[in-house]
């Protein structure tokens, strides 16, 4: 059999030509550890076909998933680059530029704006494979653009969360950047539109401790890590052992911190459910009252009418009673 491998292979292979094998065909799932076709994957919107395990997606890929084809991405605002000068083992700076040549993005945020099952949305999604989604600056900016965004077309808006927290190489900035985030979705509550939070893997630190929280509606991708410090960090200061599945999405549903727990599979159709929920009614009541003529020619006739109706039963006739009046009392 020598001679096959070593002789009849090599000519055979060279007659049809060489073939070179991409090396993303097959993706391996890290919960279960089985192997996936990348067309599988696709199919399944980057959910494992064995074990259900929903896998990190770049946030372009959440727009994508979310909003109807045709929908229009959002220039945002240049913010500082390297406002501290930082610089640990490689500056700040260089790492920005690595991060943004690598995602093709200018910071961790994506703002979007289109429909949900034709009803209009303005989306923002975090993309965890920038610096881990940490929030500085530009990151700042695009929550605050898109807050304004959504008041100006009159459209709910909808944070798909996927962060580390507050970004360290910007120090106070970074931090300064919860309470504009808050502010933003206040603008939103204040125009009475729906501000809708999806917490995606992982959800932690700053991100959590400001907007992430402040939901109209809570909702969360199966198992997603939720949370603001470590739990590591959380058994070390209580000195207690934490309960199984602690910071996970289910265990946040049942204590009351979520709304809901959707499958990526049906996050499209319940955002649409809830954005109908949320904003046709109230559209219905903002609607023209109609024309008198045209309610008047809705309207019954009276006689139609009393004669559809029974006439209630005639009560007994009660005679009044006078109540007795006392006597004059005269005077001594």
């Amino acid at each position: 059999m020598n001679w096959i491998s070593e002789w009849a292979l090599p000519k055979i292979q060279t007659w049809l030509g060489r073939r070179e094998v991409p090396d993303n065909l097959w993706h391996k799932c890290p919960a279960c550890e089985q192997m996936i076709f990348h067309r599988d994957l696709e199919r399944s919107l980057h959910v494992c076909t064995h074990c259900g395990h929903h896998m990190r997606i770049p946030a372009l890929k959440r727009v994508e998933y979310t909003l109807d084809p045709g929908f229009q991405r959002i220039e945002l605002p240049k913010a500082p680059a390297d406002p501290l000068r930082f610089r640990d083992q490689r500056k700040y700076a260089d790492r920005l530029k690595e991060a943004q040549a690598k995602s093709g993005m200018d910071d961790a945020v994506v703002v979007a704006h289109g429909t949900v099952e034709g009803r209009r949305a303005v989306v923002a999604a975090f993309e965890f494979g920038f610096m881990g989604g940490s929030m500085g600056a530009g990151v700042g900016e695009a929550i605050v653009t898109a807050a304004k965004l959504a008041v100006l077309q009159d459209a709910p808006l909808i944070v798909f969360t996927a962060s580390g927290g507050a970004r360290m190489q910007e120090g106070a900035v970074s931090l300064m950047q919860m309470p504009r985030t808050v502010i933003a979705t206040q603008m939103v509550k204040e125009a009475k539109l729906p501000f809708i939070v999806v917490l995606c893997d992982p959800t932690t630190g700053g991100v959590t401790a400001s907007f992430a929280m402040l939901g109209d509606i809570q909702i969360a991708e199966p198992n997603a890590l939720i949370g603001f410090a470590g739990a590591r960090v959380i058994e070390q200061t209580v000195r207690e052992k934490l309960p199984e599945g602690f910071q996970r999405a289910e265990y946040l549903l049942e204590h009351g911190i979520l709304d809901m727990v959707v499958k990526r599979g049906a996050m499209r159709d319940t955002l649409a459910r809830v954005i109908s929920l949320l904003r046709e009614p109230l559209l219905a009541l903002a609607a023209p009252e109609e024309k008198p003529e045209a309610a008047a020619a809705e309207k019954p006739a009276p006689a139609e009418s009393a004669a559809a109706v029974p006439a209630p039963p005639s009560a007994p006739a009660v005679k009044p009673v006078a109540s007795p009046v006392p006597k004059a009392v005269p005077e001594a």
